[in-house]
């Protein structure tokens, strides 16, 4: 992969969607489960959905988002396993190429399935705030956490092998693994996420990954918000804010 000049901005790119196999673990991404749950067909994850919403700005701005930039992503609307997926940019709408906005399209729909702002500057890790401690999970950054995570899922990027990088899908994959085995009763759906890096993620290494329940609302469902940092070698290299419907009723 070149280097991005730095004054680049992120141009829209098409994908064929797909689940990874170790998303079977929550049902809602099999046919079954979410057939049980209402939907017509598997559900692609939203950290899958994520990786594809990357694409542009790291196409773009490369290594520096990955160690120092921030995205906020919101899904609105399923992405289903086979969707033909659209990431397009909007047109900038700050000065400097500091803000890009890519919205998910399916070739089902023009509303946008999820949409994702990226910044350059991801500035401090915010402190975890009160609330329910989680326990700390220790991953090696490899194999589905480490360099592939998005080639494996259709992302074809050579910068994270090449670099021997980790995909920025996979913080918000660390903070499902977390929902999922900690939290979540059953099938449960990823909302939202603001992601921040604050170093590059070296694969290979041991990420520690700490957690708080900050938030739960419940109402029809149960949705929950956590405060999650990703540690590795006492440096925290990513944070998230991470909502999640967590019950299904």
């Amino acid at each position: 992969m070149h280097e991005p000049d730095p004054a680049s901005r992120p141009v829209s790119w098409t994908v064929r969607a797909r689940n990874l196999p170790e998303h079977a673990r929550n049902p809602i991404h099999t046919d079954a489960g979410a057939q049980a749950a209402g939907f017509p067909r598997a559900l692609v994850a939203g950290v899958t959905t994520y990786a594809y919403l990357t694409h542009p700005v790291v196409a773009a701005w490369g290594e520096s988002w990955l160690g120092g930039g921030a995205a906020e992503v919101r899904f609105r609307r399923p992405v289903f396993d086979g969707d033909d997926v659209r990431c397009a940019v909007e047109p900038a709408t700050e000065p400097g190429a500091e803000l890009a906005e890519i919205h998910a399209i399916t070739t089902a729909a023009d509303q946008p399935r999820a949409t994702m702002r990226a910044w350059r500057e991801a500035g401090p890790a915010p402190e975890l705030r009160a609330g329910e401690q989680l326990g700390s999970v220790e991953i090696a950054l490899d194999d589905e956490w480490g360099t592939d995570y998005g080639w494996r899922a259709g992302d074809d990027l050579g910068i994270y092998r090449e670099r021997g990088l980790v995909h920025p899908a996979v913080w918000p994959a660390l903070a499902n693994h977390v929902v999922h085995t900690q939290v979540a009763r059953g099938s449960w759906i990823h909302l939202r996420s603001i992601v921040r890096h604050h170093a590059p993620g070296s694969a290979g290494r041991t990420a520690v990954v700490q957690a708080r329940v900050v938030r739960r609302v419940v109402t029809r469902d149960e949705r929950t918000t956590l405060d999650v940092h990703v540690t590795v070698d006492d440096v925290i290299v990513a944070s998230l804010e991470h909502e999640a419907i967590v019950s299904l009723r």
